[in-house]
């Protein structure tokens, strides 16, 4: 199983505490943040997506811009047996209002709505790789 770990960049931390936990359980991953933003680098993403079995949308309170949630429901639409949302209320410090978390709740009923799969914790998010293996 190969999983593309999208989602929250600007610092985030989330990619360092999950990749243990994946290495633990054998699964392969791709994590885009470590590409140089170039042409060839965007050419490899794609591909990167194209052979990965899920493709991993995590959201923090540090996300700069919207790119990440737009990007989550086409592919929720167009992949939805590859599509994993979830999100973290806080991060260093930082920590998502009752609004923004309402509407990322919206976010993940859509998701599942079309056919994707949202993991609530940490913890659903690792059941749910346990479960594939």
């Amino acid at each position: 199983m190969k999983v593309f770990l999208d989602g929250t960049e600007n610092g985030s931390e989330w990619r360092v505490k999950l990749v243990p936990e994946l290495d633990r359980m054998g699964i392969d991953y791709f994590d885009p943040t470590v590409l140089a933003r170039s042409k060839r680098s965007h050419e490899e993403e794609i591909d990167q997506k194209n052979q990965s079995d899920f493709h991993l949308y995590l959201i923090t309170p540090l996300m700069d811009d919207f790119e990440n949630i737009s990007e989550l429901i086409e592919d929720s639409n167009k992949n939805p047996q590859k599509t994993i949302f979830s999100f973290m209320e806080q991060e260093q410090q930082l920590t998502f209002n009752e609004h923004q978390v309402k509407s990322l709740k919206r976010v993940g009923e859509m998701v599942e709505k079309n056919g994707g799969v949202w993991c609530r914790s940490n913890v659903d998010l690792l059941s749910f790789f346990s479960s594939k293996l």
